[in-house]
């Protein structure tokens, strides 16, 4: 990256510093001529003064060694000893101190070039230019560096953005900090419908703001056809919303478009034309678009792959909840919204001659193979509870599989039988939760009784038989709903308590209320079986019902 030679070889500002006014008329009237700006001073005080006044310090300084009240030696330390002006090339010279130990000197001491007068008008402007040159260079390269060190750190912040909101702001707001300019930002998110975030104010309000605002915008038109990376030609075709005046017309603006494939809409960057003036910016800006535009694909595909692995997820799930007189029933499952991999979270009701089944169980871990064993599980627990065996049997079965198909695999797993002919329910616990009884009486207690996880090979104890009121709410939950990070669980099982006897025993408010008042964090699945006992007398009604699974 480089800048052109008329932009290295331009006129600079420059502080001459002698107490003979014709010397520094001569010194000053060359350097005019030339082209430069110059600044003069009679002495060191009045030259640091300058130097450290306001506005920028000039770019280099010519300093005689011999002033009335310091030497150029000190000058010249003193400007290099300030941060402000230590990148500010000094030229000592003098006609009196010109030994190769004075000169050596002023070397060692921070001068950039000695000069022995009289100094002839060439010589002075080329050491002029040379020192110039390389300090234009050098602090081309620190600014570079900077821009490069910011732009770093927005690109990480760019493949860090959680959504598409995130994203189109910190793709403004970088593009304003690598350019010091107002800047906008376009992409179609990947859920549809555009966004723009930009640096200014609106014009309708007054309101301040931190950061980019970002509005909703209408869908852009797209080329399927155009290239990947494109600049002002392409880009002018498209309706940019929320521009302010300066930038309403083309020519006006710089626009840099970057798509990560041919066939996805693009995302842009708006800046002023004036803000764009050397190949680095044009890099730098380029750059950063096109991490822009890389960083919206991975959104896209990770919202691709999300909806995927719901869908798939959904498939392992039962598409029914029976209808019985025993019991009314209602679930709700919400798949985790923090990572795309299918989970193992999963429930079933099966309504058989000794009763009604229901479970909730968890299968270790967020993958593929996860919701494979969940599938296997599910499908096997509805074979054993047809078959008509026991639930502390079914567990014992469903173990057997799991060490001999799966082994290494663990799942938690709480299977209840609600009995036929009896106000009873049966409760084999594979270590999952508690399931959770509240009473008509406004009671509320779990029914901590369980045996070990399923796929360790270990015996599994006879079932937990519990007398239950009619009217009764049985809870069944997966741990996504009460577990927090930091939070102690057993702390959230009693909020959890508390909360359900405080909610109605309709099996579908008390889901809902649930859900309300204990929002999950989006860190695990969730599953929500709710069942009201009906007792025995209760009439059968025909037919099953949609489960209402996912919210």
């Amino acid at each position: 990256m480089t800048l052109p030679s008329d932009a290295e070889n331009r006129p600079a500002h420059i502080l001459v510093v002698d107490d003979i006014p014709t010397n520094r008329y001569v010194l000053a009237t060359t350097l005019r001529r030339a082209g430069h700006e110059v600044t003069e001073a009679e002495d060191g005080t009045r030259a640091l003064e300058l130097l450290d006044g306001p506005g920028l310090p000039p770019e280099l300084a010519v300093v005689d060694v011999r002033l009335p009240d310091m030497s150029g030696f000190e000058v010249c330390e003193r400007i290099k000893g300030n941060p402000a002006t230590a990148a500010v090339p000094v030229i000592n010279i003098s006609a009196s101190a010109i030994t190769v130990d004075d000169r050596a000197q002023g070397l060692y001491r921070g001068a950039d070039a000695y000069l022995v007068e009289p100094i002839a008008p060439d010589e002075l402007l080329a050491t002029v230019t040379a020192n110039l040159r390389y300090a234009r260079a050098r602090r081309r390269a620190e600014l570079l560096a900077d821009r490069l060190n910011l732009l770093n750190r927005i690109t990480l912040a760019l493949y860090g953005a959680a959504d598409a909101q995130e994203l189109v702001r910190v793709t403004a707001e970088g593009a304003a900090a690598v350019l010091r300019c107002e800047a906008a930002a376009f992409l179609t998110a990947p859920e549809d419908g555009a966004l723009v975030a930009h640096t200014w104010h609106d014009q309708d309000t007054s309101t301040p703001h931190d950061g980019p605002q970002v509005h909703a915008v209408p869908a852009w038109p797209h080329r399927g056809d155009a290239p990947a990376r494109a600049r002002q030609g392409q880009a002018a075709a498209f309706d940019l919303p929320c521009l302010p005046p300066g930038l309403k017309a083309p020519e006006g603006r710089r626009t840099v478009l970057g798509r990560a494939r041919p066939d996805r809409p693009p995302i842009a960057v708006v800046t002023p034309a004036d803000a764009v003036l050397t190949p680095d910016d044009e890099q730098l800006l380029d750059q950063l678009v096109q991490a822009g535009a890389l960083a919206l694909e991975a959104l896209r595909s990770y919202s691709e792959e999300h909806a995927l692995a719901l869908t798939l997820q959904r498939s392992f799930l039962p598409e029914s909840l029976p209808e019985t007189a025993r019991a009314d029933l209602a679930v709700r499952y919400l798949p985790a919204d923090e990572h795309t991999e299918i989970g193992g979270d999963f429930y079933e009701a099966i309504d058989t001659p000794d009763g009604l089944v229901v479970a909730v169980g968890d299968v270790a871990g967020h993958s593929l193979d996860a919701a494979v064993v969940m599938g296997q599980v599910r499908h096997a627990l509805r074979a054993y509870a047809v078959e008509g065996h026991p639930p502390e049997v079914i567990l014992e079965r469903l173990d057997h599989l799991l060490t001999s198909v799966e082994p290494g695999v663990t799942v938690t797993l709480c299977i209840v039988l609600i009995e036929s002919g009896s106000d009873a329910i049966r409760v084999a616990n594979a270590g999952h939760l508690p399931p959770l009884l509240h009473s008509p009486d406004g009671t509320t207690a779990y029914l901590h009784e369980h045996g070990p996880l399923l796929g360790l090979g270990l015996p599994h104890p006879a079932a937990h038989r519990v007398a239950v009121a009619p009217g009764s709410l049985l809870l069944l939950v997966t741990d996504g709903l009460v577990e927090r990070r930091h939070v102690n669980l057993q702390h959230s099982l009693d909020v959890l308590a508390s909360v359900v006897g405080e909610t109605s025993n309709d099996p579908e408010e008390a889901c809902t209320q649930l859900l309300e008042r204990l929002p999950p964090d989006g860190r695990d699945d969730v599953a929500l079986l709710a069942v009201r006992l009906n007792g025995t007398r209760a009439e059968r009604p025909e037919g099953p019902r949609p489960a209402s699974a996912e919210r």
